[in-house]
């Protein structure tokens, strides 16, 4: 007689369940990230797991360089540090993957590398967009469609030109 074993949960998976959770316990929804948060320490949901120094010390330099502008010649706002995730081999001939940090003055290939990554990621954020759009636009139960544009080119020009976006329905919006 064979049993079968139940695989653990992986983390994503183990905050999605506190998330439902919470929905389930009846509190207010929609909510807040540090609501929902707040509910999940509170009830024993969540404990900070024990990170090393070092791995939460790389985590805040990675956030900080990711978030450092400068102005180009130019006068334009811009990263001032770039990264790409390449692969090496460690000291025993293993590929291993690490994240290599930059600045603007990298060789033209690493940058390369390091704006493709940075489009395959907005890629992929708009896939899901659109299947997010897609799922809605079949399952709501107002009969809305809702069409968002793909097209980024007047968006980059408006941008290139100092013009905010600020669609002309959004004060209209209400949220029940």
């Amino acid at each position: 007689m064979s049993t079968v074993r139940k695989r653990k949960k992986n983390k994503t998976e183990a905050m999605q369940d506190i998330v439902n959770d919470y929905i389930s316990s009846g509190q207010k929804w929609p909510a807040s990230k540090k609501e929902i948060a707040a509910w999940a320490v509170r009830n024993g949901r969540y404990t900070a797991p024990q990170q090393s120094t070092v791995d939460r010390c790389a985590a805040e330099l990675g956030e900080a360089m990711r978030h450092e502008m400068e102005t180009d010649p130019q006068g334009r706002s811009v990263r001032a540090k770039h990264c790409a995730k390449i692969s090496e081999a460690d000291e025993h001939g293993v590929p291993v993957q690490k994240t290599l940090w930059f600045g603007r003055d990298a060789p033209p290939q690493l940058m390369h590398v390091s704006l493709q990554q940075r489009r395959k990621a907005i890629l992929g954020d708009n896939r899901q967009l659109k299947v997010d759009q897609d799922s809605y636009n079949d399952n709501n139960k107002y009969g809305a469609d809702i069409q968002l544009s793909f097209n980024y080119e007047d968006d980059l020009l408006d941008l290139e030109h100092g013009d905010e976006y600020a669609p002309d329905d959004i004060d209209d919006l209400e949220f029940n």
